[in-house]
């Protein structure tokens, strides 16, 4: 039996990207994947939607079930859930992927655009987690896992981009809260966040193509995810997880297999990470 046969994951923003890998990584151990995001027709400039990474996931070992969400909509975040238990019988995981990352200084930055992205970072992951938790209550090994970064506070972070700043740190103080206040409960609540920059198409659009050859694949962040999935009750909860260390102290060691670009050893490292 697969390690994760009878295991729902939930994963916000899963149409690509992270949340994509993380879906197939978890279909290829058995897990059952609910594939959350709003895009449910191609678009022309990105790669796949909930319908494809579903197709995916059955190839992989998975059962998927895909749903066309808009995290910021909490009354269909809530009947999303609800499908989600009702077609897989749990929801074990959460996965708070979806994000919008706007890399502008608050006096470049509309008000429209700020609730936007706060919309989607901070009130998207409050509104999934409050959804989910009466159903990881009834699960065996329930997890919330959060990509937010550690809080650093040193200056020049908080200097040159506030309003992503200050949401992508919320999505983190919300996950920490939730550590304890599911603590009772047996919810395990962690962030995860990689030591490199992630080659994906919002990295691409937000920065530039040019990073992609000094960044890793998502499967780094995806083995790294699963490795939270697979840890027993509340050993992790509460923590601000790198996808590097952890993956180190479960005894990885080839860290060139996740390059983007193979020759390139130059690799950034994510923003709010310091040496």
């Amino acid at each position: 039996m697969a390690a994760l046969t009878g295991v729902t994951v939930f994963i916000t923003g899963s149409s690509r990207g992270i949340g994509r890998e993380i879906a197939l990584i978890c279909a290829q151990q058995g897990a059952n994947i609910v594939i959350a995001a709003k895009s449910d027709q191609p678009h022309p400039k990105l790669s796949g939607t909930i319908h494809s990474v579903a197709q995916e996931v059955e190839e992989a070992g998975g059962h998927a079930l895909a749903i066309k969400l808009d995290v910021r909509d909490e009354e269909a975040v809530n009947l999303a859930m609800q499908q989600a238990f009702e077609t897989f019988g749990s929801i074990d995981v959460l996965v708070n992927n979806a994000s919008a990352i706007v890399l502008t200084r608050l006096q470049d930055t509309d008000t429209k655009r700020f609730d936007l992205i706060n919309s989607i970072n901070v009130r998207g992951s409050f509104v999934c987690s409050k959804a989910a938790i009466p159903y990881l209550k009834k699960s065996r090994n329930p997890h919330i896992i959060t990509l937010s970064p550690p809080i650093n506070l040193a200056s020049h972070w908080l200097k040159p981009y506030i309003p992503y700043t200050i949401t992508k740190y919320g999505m983190t103080l919300l996950t920490m809260g939730l550590a304890e206040e599911l603590r009772d409960d047996g919810i395990s609540a962690a962030t995860l966040w990689p030591q490199t920059s992630i080659a994906t198409a919002a990295v691409e659009f937000a920065i530039g193509k040019e990073l992609l050859k000094h960044s890793r694949t998502p499967r780094i962040m995806a083995e790294a995810a699963l490795e939270i999935i697979k840890t027993e009750g509340l050993q992790l909860s509460g923590q601000t997880l790198i996808d590097e260390g952890l993956l180190k102290e479960r005894g990885f060691t080839d860290f060139d297999q996740y390059k983007h670009d193979p020759n390139c050893d130059d690799l950034m490292r994510d923003l709010f990470l310091d040496a």
